[in-house]
């Protein structure tokens, strides 16, 4: 089969090229090109191009002839149609990368919109009726101005001559994590905190995530399985741990034998005050790709969390400063 991938030389991008390449596909990836991107497969096709301009290379992707086209980072409706309007007549279907931040769980967690949601939420929960939740934070100019998942999707799922499967990403961690998602618990440990300081509401706290590799497995799964068009999947691990159970599993990887302890939020210093509502959960339910396509985690939790750990120690998270890691004021907290 052949694959086109719509900017797979990041993160999960380059996992799930790495994936198809393996079982034997055909892969293209279309990306900006001012470096290509080390470790890709010598087999995979380059087309060159800025993701506004994709309508201007449709010669190169009909040449190319995929048979799904899987997009990996549609911001917005705008986005999507422009791959819709290159796939169409060139590709048998899309994969469209979304994510899980479209559930109106998610609208009551990060904006507190609406009463609290039931979890785990499956792919038919409401979504939030807030669409472009972050206009009023970014300027026009920033790419998140006009970012929503919500309108993307519903661009792919209405052409009905091209059939779109849509997949909603949980939170993804592993090696090369632009938001290192582990970092800020992992520094502390790799310090020798002896107490690690939580946001008491944070506690039970739930959130689905999902190890890279594993996430790119079931893209992979979905672009190849011809059942999978017109579906759409909720992806993530089995279970979804407490933000406590997250820590201890971290610990647990890297022999941290420290303690937790937990605090009211208004009682920590500013640079532990997290946000959101955490009286709402942000379970996913993800059963449907794993009985409809088979789909099971080829990277075990234990080996995931290994391998994350083992690269942020060489990749520490540059974005943050000092003031991320005041020590001093955390002791006033313990004191």
């Amino acid at each position: 089969m052949k694959v086109l991938i719509v900017g797979g030389t990041r993160f999960i991008g380059r996992h799930t090229v790495d994936r198809l390449v393996a079982l034997g596909h055909e892969v293209a990836v279309f990306h900006r090109g001012v470096t290509e991107p080390s470790g890709l497969p010598d087999v995979v096709r380059h087309i060159h191009g800025e993701r506004a301009d994709l309508r201007d290379h449709s010669a190169a992707i009909r040449a190319f002839a995929p048979d799904t086209v899987v997009d990996m980072v549609p911001m917005n409706e705008r986005d999507a149609q422009a791959v819709v309007d290159v796939a169409g007549g060139a590709a048998d279907r899309i994969v469209a990368i979304s994510s899980q931040d479209v559930y109106a769980s998610y609208g009551v967690f990060s904006f507190g919109s609406g009463a609290v949601e039931t979890s785990p939420v499956d792919e038919t929960a409401p979504l939030r009726d807030r669409l472009y939740p972050y206009r009023n934070r970014f300027a026009v100019d920033h790419p998140l101005h006009d970012y929503d998942k919500i309108p993307a999707e519903r661009t792919y799922l209405a052409d009905a001559h091209l059939p779109a499967t849509i997949l909603r990403l949980p939170a993804v961690y592993g090696p090369h994590d632009a938001q290192h998602r582990l970092w800020p618990y992992l520094k502390r440990m790799l310090d020798e905190r002896p107490v690690l300081l939580l946001a008491a509401e944070m506690a039970q706290w739930q959130w689905t995530r999902g190890y890279a590799e594993n996430i790119a497995d079931a893209i992979a799964v979905a672009a190849t399985e011809d059942t999978a068009a017109g579906r759409i999947y909720n992806l993530g691990e089995p279970q979804a741990h407490t933000e406590l159970q997250w820590i201890a599993a971290i610990a647990s990887a890297v022999g941290w034998d420290g303690e937790v302890r937990t605090v009211p939020r208004a009682d920590l210093p500013s640079h532990l005050r997290p946000d959101g509502n955490f009286t709402q959960s942000l379970e996913a339910n993800t059963r449907r790709i794993r009985d409809e396509l088979g789909y099971t985690e080829r990277v075990n939790s234990g080996e995931a969390l290994e391998r994350t750990i083992a690269w942020e120690r060489t990749n520490p998270d540059s974005r943050l400063g000092e003031d991320a890691f005041d020590y001093a004021a955390e002791d006033a907290v313990l004191r």
